[in-house]
């Protein structure tokens, strides 16, 4: 059962709350390496609405951030063919930390350090409701996945596997 909490003070809970987006905090007990699968696990949700917020760089080490349904992997290949780049490549934990503000393990799309290009599976946009890091380590955000496109103008991908 999900446990619904007061909002942690985050960059990404402070940015939800300035845009004025209806959404829940759910908890969950953060485990290192337990992923998507854990915090699915916990809240009694369906892994695929769970959406992990990855950060990847091109061969130019431009940073971009990827939104991927948990259930499933990122086909770095068929991403960067789509995004017209030579490779992608994921950004170590350091890098990431310092593009987007946030430990690995809860890094948001919302509120972060830089502002980063988006791009997002585009079947995420067919779900009602999406679970995604609110910016701490075992917080999710309940939202609807419309607010993706209109706060952070994701782009839409199909780079599942």
């Amino acid at each position: 059962m999900s446990k619904s909490a007061a909002i942690p003070a985050t960059g990404a809970t402070r940015f939800l709350k300035e845009k004025k987006v209806p959404f829940e905090v759910r908890l969950y007990s953060y485990v290192d390496h337990g992923g998507t699968e854990r915090a699915a696990e916990e809240l009694g949700v369906d892994e695929h609405v769970v959406v992990k917020t990855l950060v990847f760089e091109d061969e130019a080490k431009r940073p971009f951030l990827v939104l991927m349904h948990g259930d499933n992997e990122v086909s770095l290949k068929e991403l960067a063919r789509q995004l017209g780049v030579k490779t992608v490549t994921p950004c170590s934990p350091d890098a990431a930390n310092r593009h987007t503000g946030y430990q690995v393990g809860g890094i948001s799309p919302f509120g972060t350090r830089k502002q980063l290009p988006v791009y997002a599976q585009k079947s995420i946009f067919a779900l009602p409701e999406i679970l995604i890091n609110a910016g701490k380590r075992g917080a999710l955000a309940a939202l609807d996945p419309k607010h993706l496109r209109e706060l952070l103008d994701a782009s839409e991908v199909d780079a599942a596997r």
